[in-house]
């Protein structure tokens, strides 16, 4: 029986699933809140927003902001897509 992880994780045995299978806290309380909402569909491709080669660095580096990944002052654009990619 999966935990209860609080009111701010939704789905609280997809988030469990996900954190097993190596998924970071953020990733996993995202797609699991997603999951739980009828109006998200996140396992539908989504395909709306530009691959981020065509994304300048500017760009990407507040994306990366936005998901806190460490390291992202110092990342190269290359470097910025593939931890964006990775999560």
């Amino acid at each position: 029986m999966a935990s209860d992880h609080g009111p701010s994780i939704k789905d609280d045995e997809t988030y469990e699933a996900l954190r097993d299978q190596g998924a970071s806290k953020h990733k996993a309380a995202a797609i699991a809140n997603a999951q739980a909402s009828p109006d998200q569909h996140p396992s539908e491709a989504g395909g709306h927003a530009k691959p981020y080669e065509e994304w300048t660095k500017d760009e990407l580096y507040g994306r990366a902001q936005e998901l806190d990944v460490s390291g992202r002052s110092g990342m190269t654009k290359d470097e910025l897509i593939r931890a964006l990619r990775n999560g």
